[in-house]
């Protein structure tokens, strides 16, 4: 025990106490409160998983569309079948209007209520510096 003692504190000829291996003994500890840039949590998951949610819905519309305009040029003048065509097309393109409606909405909810369009869509966390 006296031999770990004389090797953490050594002293001179001064008697100022140095320490020589303490780094070595206990390592470094960094700031756990320091956040700055956040890029892991709950929130950017989420919002990443948003987003893919968004441009999964926008594939989908997209080839539904292309699968109904396909549908419409081969219906042949069977008007049951146009019917149905136009009408996927239709919905193709109220759920791509839904997507763009819904986007646009967040960005002027956030541009009205915080002062930046982009508070909701890309949220910012703030801690501790």
């Amino acid at each position: 025990m006296f031999g770990l003692f004389s090797q953490v504190f050594a002293q001179n000829q001064n008697d100022r106490l140095i320490r020589s291996t303490v780094p070595d003994i206990v390592g470094t500890v960094k700031n756990p409160l320091v956040y700055g840039d956040v890029t892991k949590g709950l929130v950017p998951f989420f919002t990443n998983i948003i987003r893919l949610m968004f441009v999964g819905a926008g594939i989908y519309a997209f080839l539904n569309f292309i699968i109904a305009g396909y549908q419409y040029m081969s219906a042949g003048g069977d008007t049951k079948a146009l019917t149905a065509a136009w009408a996927r097309i239709w919905q193709s393109l109220l759920g791509l209007i839904i997507i763009i409606g819904s986007f646009a909405l967040a960005a002027l909810f956030g541009y009205l209520i915080f002062g930046n369009a982009g508070f909701i869509l890309k949220p910012v966390i703030y801690g501790p510096k």
